[in-house]
């Protein structure tokens, strides 16, 4: 018998390249200690028999050192979870699809118990609630309202709150929201109506869609709208009545045949807690008033104008028989004009004249026309013909048409989209010459005025000093100018007075008071006259050539260049989407972040929450302008407002908390402040976001209400204590709140509302509300992670 030794094992360890095991050395010399493995004499054979059942071999052994414990599942996240719930109820619809209609959704989908049960959890998942796809606490109510749902028992009005305006207000407004099973039913519809009707609407079609959310439409206006010449936009105006109701119930009616689902839809109208209004306030910016059933109701509704769009585009564009403009010219279909071009040798497809385009973002319409502005007006009022006539829609004011080209944009979902003339390099060429040009110019200046200013600053101390060599006897001159005008001197005055007053003589002789500043007086009026002239004049020409050639026409300057007269006639154009900068300081201002003058302030309103409720609220408005604005032309104006205004107003406001210097404040939170950018980190942190974010978290149609909701303000009401205590308002929350927060509408915009970061049209209703609020769920409102829909604002009234 022969023993294996620890040198032999490593012997053939290293002969067989065994070179990932270098790493288990250790346990393989505590495995050559513990254990003896025996290998059979010579000219023995081994057998399957005489193998020791149940003996560990060196194989065996080192096998198990390359065993690698099983990857634990990666956890999903809230959307991927949210898209799991809907589509098990998206197979209870489909089952319910037969005779080219869904049938009885209400009695068989939407008053199943589990049905209610996912739409339950899809809320809590909006409200970030943790495990809320298997949590079942609290949701013993769901098999009760199943029941009272399948026996038509279920009283809409009674499961409603109101609220309306305070005492003393001009108008009294109320808002009808829905609690916590009215909510689920809603929820529950919301998914089932959507299985239905997604799949048939327009690709013009944006909001609460997948893939066609508020950056798909501002893309499809900045690429899919080629070369237009007119444009703009439809504001329609309209709260839910029954005509318009009616003729919603009509048009669901040709692909759900379910009589108690449109009676439940007549009593929530009834009961004024369906909150479907057409205007009045941006859609999909998580407010309270909007409700859970809008989005896919107005766009089940307004899908009718989407279907005359196409119409209209035929018509226009002359694509079906004899309905273009000129039906002389334009006759024929596109197959018959694709022969004509086969026959003739000619592929190039010629141009009709007109081309009609249209996004629509819910309510939200943008047309754009290319071609002349007879036909953009003629398509202008046939859209709003339409709308009034068959829709039975208002429209705001008398819209109007506006050229393309131009120094004006148009307002459309909170940007402002705007032509811009798209440089040639032979433009970008000659630009950028005269660039270097004014800043060799201005650099030439800044060292001009650095040494007359020089020379006016050594002439003044010049000056001193021979004010007081003169009250030196044995150094005084008795026959320069000082010593005489010497006489006029008051006795006892001294010499800096003395000087002061020959130098205010001085600037009024030279006539100093025109002058822009005490540098400009020592360079123009003492410097430059003593200089040579020839060095003067020489300067000055140059500044004056220097200036007409930077104010030069660049036509005048293009006809140097070669070959350059096909960029000059044929200029082109690209389509811009500018975020609203004015707009945005305004609100600053407005919530106290800066003063009238744009300089960073602290907000006072802010200063008794904790330090990191007060950086949670900055780092909201800088996360929401950074993923709300990054494919704007100016984003980089974004980027100076978050170094400049928000992360200095948030450090001012630490400041005056905590009555210490700004400087120290850097220093003590330098990690929090790291969460608001500086301008120089906001790339990098961007591309961290895009690294992380997944597919299911930028998917609208799930994040709807979330994805774009401003960031409110809520200043601190009180301390919970024992003798009142106060669980968190959130739908699903079981968490107490160990703060109550009084919530602060600060305006009401109506729609269309620029994109500036904060809620900009919460009902007033709800102002000086309080809420409870756990320190996670104020944490997600903060950052843009729920809404001001998740809150259950009837859970307790002040």
């Amino acid at each position: 018998m022969r023993i294996v030794t620890t040198a032999n094992l490593f012997k053939s360890l290293h002969n067989l390249q065994f070179i990932r095991l270098t790493s288990s050395l250790p346990l393989l010399l505590k495995f050559s200690d513990k254990h003896h493995v025996e290998t059979p004499p010579h000219g023995a054979t081994y057998s399957p028999d005489n193998e020791h059942v149940g003996k560990s071999t060196l194989a065996m052994d080192l096998a198990s050192l390359l065993e690698e414990p099983p990857l634990k599942p990666k956890p999903k996240s809230r959307m991927e979870q949210k898209r799991f719930l809907e589509l098990r109820i998206k197979k209870r619809v489909k089952e319910q699809h037969f005779n080219g209609k869904f049938h009885d959704l209400m009695k068989t989908v939407i008053s199943n118990a589990e049905t209610l049960r996912d739409a339950y959890n899809c809320i809590r998942i909006n409200a970030n609630t943790h495990d809320a796809a298997s949590s079942h606490d609290g949701a013993s109510f769901l098999d009760d309202l199943a029941e009272e749902l399948g026996k038509r028992d279920f009283d809409v009005c009674a499961n409603t709150s109101s609220f309306s305006t305070r005492r003393g207000s001009a108008n009294k407004e109320v808002l009808v929201l829905p609690n916590l099973k009215l909510r689920v039913v809603q929820e529950a519809m919301r998914i089932a109506l959507e299985v239905v009707y997604k799949p048939y609407f327009s690709k013009i079609s944006h909001g609460c869609r997948s893939g066609r959310g508020r950056a798909a439409a501002l893309k499809y206006v900045c690429k899919g709208v080629l070369s237009p010449d007119w444009w703009f936009t439809m504001l329609v105006v309209k709260k839910l009545d029954a005509a318009v109701l009616e003729k919603m119930i009509s048009i669901m009616e040709d692909k759900i045949e379910d009589p108690c689902l449109y009676d439940f839809i007549r009593s929530m109208f009834d009961a004024r807690v369906l909150n479907l209004e057409f205007g009045g306030f941006p859609k999909g910016h998580g407010l309270p008033q909007e409700g859970v059933l809008s989005p896919i109701l107005m766009n089940i509704y307004l899908d009718l104008f989407d279907s005359e769009f196409c119409r209209l585009s035929m018509k226009y564009e002359g694509i079906c028989n004899g309905g273009g403009l000129n039906d002389g010219d334009r006759s024929g279909s596109m197959l018959r004009g694709w022969f004509r071009r086969q026959l003739d040798g000619n592929d190039v497809v010629k141009s009709s004249g007109v081309k009609v385009y249209s996004c629509r973002h819910m309510d939200e319409m943008f047309f754009a026309v290319s071609g002349s502005k007879d036909a953009a007006v003629s398509f202008m009022s046939e859209v709003r013909s339409y709308l009034k006539s068959s829709l039975l829609l208002d429209v705001r004011d008398q819209p109007d048409v506006f050229p393309c080209e131009g120094p004006h944009g148009i307002r459309f979902l909170g940007t402002l989209v705007k032509r811009t003339v798209r440089e040639s390099s032979a433009v970008k060429a000659v630009h950028k010459l005269k660039e270097k040009v004014e800043l060799f110019t201005l650099q030439k200046v800044e060292a001009w005025n650095y040494g007359t200013v020089r020379i006016g600053k050594k002439w003044l101390g010049h000056g001193l000093k021979k004010v007081k060599e003169s009250e030196i006897k044995h150094l005084a001159d008795s026959s320069s100018l000082l010593n005489k005008v010497s006489s006029f001197r008051k006795s006892g005055m001294e010499t800096d007075h003395w000087y002061k007053h020959l130098l205010k003589i001085w600037m009024q002789d030279v006539q100093a008071k025109n002058a822009k500043s005490e540098e400009s007086i020592l360079s123009k009026c003492v410097a430059e006259p003593a200089l040579p002239q020839e060095l003067n004049d020489s300067f000055y020409e140059f500044i004056k050539q220097a200036e007409l050639y930077i104010s030069a026409e660049a036509d005048s300057i293009l006809k140097l260049l070669p070959n350059n007269n096909s960029s000059i006639e044929h200029p082109l154009a690209k389509t811009e989407i500018i975020a609203p900068i004015h707009a945005i300081k305004m609100r600053l201002l407005r919530y106290g972040l800066t003063t009238s003058k744009g300089f960073p302030r602290s907000a006072n309103l802010l200063i008794m929450l904790d330090t990191t409720e007060i950086i949670d609220w900055f780092s909201g408005i800088s996360c929401r302008w950074l993923k709300w604005h990054e494919n704007c032309a100016n984003f980089d104006e974004i980027k100076l407002l978050i170094s400049n205004h928000v992360r200095k107003s948030c450090i001012r406001t630490l400041a005056a908390k905590y009555r210490v210097h700004e400087t120290e404040i850097e220093k003590q939170f330098d990690v929090e402040l790291s969460r608001i950018p500086s301008t120089q980190d906001i790339e990098k942190e961007m591309t961290n976001e895009a690294l992380d974010a997944q597919a299911f978290d930028n998917d609208e149609a799930l994040m709807y209400g979330i994805a774009y909701s401003g960031l409110c303000l809520l200043s601190l009401a009180r301390i919970v204590t024992q003798a009142r205590p106060c669980n968190c308002f959130v739908i699903g929350c079981s968490s107490s709140a160990p703060r109550v927060y009084t919530l602060h509408v600060m305006e009401r915009q109506k729609s269309p509302s620029w994109k500036t970061g904060f809620s900009t049209c919460i009902h007033p209703s709800l102002n000086k509300r309080r809420v409870g609020l756990c320190k996670q769920h104020l944490r997600d409102l903060y950052l843009g992670h729920i809404s001001l829909q998740s809150i259950d604002f009837r859970a307790w009234k002040s």
